[in-house]
């Protein structure tokens, strides 16, 4: 590995976390040292008679998705995902989010090049887990959650990697375009803008996607993930609003610890009610392997709030090119004013006498 390579990859860890560190951003380089070195190209892994015939074909399908990508969603055509890395763990990295006791504010670590994020990423679930140790004795809420792939937004070749190959197409293709939709926009320090219009693309992405090479049962059950997924996350946003009032109110700090304890159990009670209607499906279990806390529900809205504008953006340029064009330039307000174009794009339109036709343009698609 050239040391072009490898103060590349230091440069990355950056984009991780802002810890000062020495050892955390050793880990971060290392870890993305890994995914570059023991990756190989697909096509080495189409022709090595070792491959297995399962590896095989996702590998194909991910192939034609990443075409699809370039040629249809003029996504970026680079060496993102043309190797193939397989890893010796179920999950790329863990990222750790806090937040205060009585807060769903999550704690942020900034840096220049990609700005502020609301996590801190390791490639070691056990240093993740230490580190989640040190913030819960300070006294903060804290999740550890794993992560499945992740983009280094252009700098690197980013890899296909074990942790999501054999994720069904649909949702193959959708990680996939996400993913790729980073490299397209990034503004530093803003995720709801990010992730929302990353969101946004995966999801017009995989709707034209399927209309082109899915069938009826690849269809059926991207629609029923796609279900569970809006009940899932409709559950969570009702739970955020609830504890959001319980921090906002007059109540003392015991009864709010109390009621806010009361409310844990009831979101773990109603999820049980929910995995009944889905027959018993438990994708979701991981989400409760650790005990629920704010930092659980700190980052829901991150990546929906401004999914319908991102939507009715691109419904209003009809181009992928014009959609990015107009992206690029939201990107390049400030903050504050980039928030206020998109809650303006997210708004209803007025309602409309009866007397008149509406068009299907101008029905607010409200996503996933």
């Amino acid at each position: 590995m050239s040391l072009r390579h490898i103060v590349a990859a230091a440069s990355a860890a950056l984009m991780l976390s802002s810890c000062s560190s020495l050892s955390y951003y050793t880990q971060a380089a290392q870890g993305q040292l890994e995914l570059l070195t023991d990756s190989r190209p697909i096509d080495d892994w189409l022709a090595d008679p070792a491959t297995k015939p399962t590896l095989r074909h996702r590998l194909e399908a991910a192939r034609q998705i990443r075409r699809y990508a370039i040629q249809e969603l003029k996504l970026p055509d680079n060496g993102s995902y043309t190797n193939f890395t397989n890893l010796k763990r179920p999950y790329v990295l863990w990222n750790v989010v806090a937040t205060p006791e009585l807060s769903l504010k999550p704690m942020q670590w900034c840096f220049p090049v990609a700005g502020c994020v609301n996590y801190r990423g390791y490639y070691s679930k056990d240093q993740a887990q230490a580190y989640a140790r040190e913030l819960r004795a300070q006294g903060h809420d804290v999740e550890v959650g794993g992560v499945s792939a992740y983009s280094t937004l252009g700098w690197f070749s980013d890899p296909l990697i074990s942790t999501f190959i054999h994720y069904p197409d649909a949702e193959l293709a959708r990680l996939i375009f996400h993913e790729l939709a980073h490299q397209v926009v990034y503004a530093p320090g803003d995720s709801k803008f990010n992730e929302s219009f990353a969101t946004a693309v995966e999801q017009a992405g995989v709707e034209g996607w399927l209309e082109r090479f899915g069938n009826p049962a690849m269809v059926e059950a991207f629609e029923r993930y796609t279900a569970r997924k809006k009940d899932f996350m409709a559950l969570l946003v009702r739970y955020r609003g609830e504890l959001e009032k319980l921090y906002a109110g007059a109540a003392s700090r015991e009864d709010k610890r109390a009621t806010k304890a009361r409310l844990f159990i009831a979101l773990k009670d109603d999820y049980q009610v929910l995995k009944a209607n889905w027959g018993g499906y438990a994708g979701y279990d991981r989400f409760f392997a650790e005990p629920l806390s704010n930092a659980h529900l700190a980052s829901i809205a991150t990546y929906n709030d401004f999914v319908p504008a991102f939507r009715a953006l691109l419904r209003k340029e009809r181009s992928w090119p014009a959609f990015y064009k107009a992206v690029n330039q939201l990107a390049s307000l400030d903050k504050a004013d980039r928030h206020r174009v998109l809650t303006r794009l997210a708004a209803p339109a007025p309602s409309a006498p009866l007397v008149v036709q509406r068009t299907m343009g101008e029905v607010a698609d409200l996503g996933k």
